[in-house]
């Protein structure tokens, strides 16, 4: 049930972009009971549906809260299109929810207890890097992997200049595509 920490450094095993959403809630009015709990089970039963279903692109993801009100999600995905794929799926619990939430807003039937929002960073190679020293893998490194630190470099600058070998070689296809 716990992960062990890994000793010494580590790094994320990154190859490409990393594509990160955050997306959470925030109870506006704590007495509206009958409002925000619907917001959270959802959110729950979605993440249930991407953990059932891998090739959906869900890497990882990690449950945390900024206040007694808010409450939010990190997502790492494989990719932006995955992401997009998923956001749009008619099959998906996200497009049924996002209906409901769509039909109420045009309705005039929403009052404002619960808030919601989503960010979304398709975040280049060589525009992040990551570090964790005596750490299980967690964040990115738990969603792609994990490298000794000294695989991509001690510096951070270091880590930041590192590229896949088909970048490196001057590939410009989209990440996603692979070599054939």
């Amino acid at each position: 049930m716990f992960a062990k920490p890994r000793p010494g450094y580590t790094t994320a095993a990154t190859e490409g972009d990393a594509v990160v959403l955050l997306i959470g809630m925030r109870i506006n009015h704590f007495w509206a009971v009958h409002q925000w709990p619907q917001v959270m089970l959802a959110m729950f039963r979605m993440l249930r549906e991407l953990a059932k279903d891998p090739s959906r692109g869900l890497l990882n993801r990690v449950l945390l809260t900024a206040s007694p009100r808010t409450y939010y999600v990190v997502q790492y995905w494989e990719s932006k299109e995955k992401l997009y794929a998923y956001a749009s799926a008619p099959d998906a619990f996200h497009h049924k929810v996002w209906g409901i939430a769509n039909r109420k807003v045009r309705a005039g039937k929403t009052r404002g207890h619960v808030g919601l929002w989503h960010e979304t960073y398709i975040v280049p190679e060589g525009s992040h890097e990551s570090i964790y020293f005596d750490m299980p893998p967690s964040g990115l490194a738990k969603a792609i992997g994990v490298l000794p630190v000294e695989s991509r470099g001690r510096h951070a600058a270091d880590r930041l200049a590192h590229r896949t070998p088909a970048t490196a070689a001057g590939d410009t296809r989209p990440t996603g595509e692979t070599l054939t």
